[in-house]
């Protein structure tokens, strides 16, 4: 988990109420929304290692989820480091589906590396959220206070403007981790099959967020 104190609402990763069976969570100390996401801060990568291996040797866990999509860069070294599976990205979800988009929560800052990363192909379409809207400094600047309704319509936004801009789109990606308690509104929105860390876990686990 990222070092953060924004909201969780159900849906996101860091709610446990999101999934039918037991979590366990372990914050990466200083591991902020902006050292991830724009600084890319390789100095957070063995500190994530430790954190999970916490997680597998004292607490048993059978597989390892980020809070943060950008985390993706560090798929391969997670992964290499530890014993169980390793899912950093509903990212990793895009060699599979053809005609995919993401939206993101920063569109500048999710770079062809990231999809590199992901396996991905470097000109899938990707749209972020509009800049310096509410959710975004939410999620990014780490405020303490996030009005639902208010996120919801910047991401369905987002992906209204991602499907106009690519009307073949069959299927969307939500990269960030707190937007899947929007999922449903996009779908309903756009008409698209949506994708996210939760149903990354249930399509790998049999589990259901």
């Amino acid at each position: 988990m990222l070092d953060t104190r924004f909201p969780r609402l159900v849906g996101d990763i860091g709610n446990p109420a999101t999934f039918d069976f037991p979590l366990r969570y372990a914050v990466v100390c200083g591991a902020s929304p902006r050292r991830v996401v724009h600084e890319r801060d390789p100095a957070l990568l063995e500190p994530f290692i430790a954190a999970a291996r916490r997680l597998v040797d004292e607490q048993g866990a059978a597989a390892i989820m980020t809070s943060c999509g950008f985390l993706v860069l560090w798929q391969r070294e997670l992964q290499a480091a530890l014993p169980v599976p390793v899912f950093t990205s509903s990212l990793l979800l895009l060699p599979e589906l053809a005609h995919a988009g993401v939206v993101t929560v920063d569109g500048a800052a999710l770079t062809a590396a990231h999809l590199r990363a992901a396996g991905a192909a470097v000109d899938t379409p990707v749209e972020g959220l509009a800049p310096g809207c509410a959710l975004q400094r939410t999620l990014l600047d780490d405020l303490p206070e996030l009005d639902g309704a208010d996120a919801e319509r910047e991401v369905v936004e987002a992906a209204l403007r991602l499907v106009r801009r690519v009307p073949a789109l069959r299927h969307i990606v939500l990269e960030c981790t707190n937007l899947p308690p929007y999922a449903g509104a996009v779908r309903r929105a756009t008409g698209r099959e949506v994708h996210d860390i939760t149903t990354l876990i249930a399509q790998r686990f049999g589990a259901r967020g």
